[in-house]
């Protein structure tokens, strides 16, 4: 099973369960099925984006801890500059 195939299949199973609760085939109490389970999904989108900005952040934060990435990174900083430079583009210097 590929990656996405999991990811299509545990996206479907949550949203399985999800629907099953909504729609009452799955009962709780009054309280959480009318006010936690309409807002559920807004809930897990937002979850999920506050964890991709929290990797986001650590990547940002541990960068120079991978120093051939570093270093690639640089490289091309200053490939592109000669290349610039060389078409009459000032690109200043650090």
């Amino acid at each position: 099973m590929t990656r996405a195939q999991q990811t299509i299949s545990i996206a479907l199973l949550f949203t399985s369960l999800y629907l099953a609760v909504f729609m009452e085939v799955v009962s709780f109490p009054e309280k959480i099925q009318n006010e936690i389970v309409p807002v559920l999904p807004f809930w897990a989108l937002v979850s999920f984006g506050a964890y991709l900005l929290f990797k986001l952040g650590w990547g940002v934060f541990t960068f120079n801890d991978v120093p051939e990435a570093h270093k690639e990174l640089v490289s091309q900083i200053a490939q592109a500059r000669t290349e610039l430079s060389a078409k009459g583009v000032d690109v200043g210097s650090d």
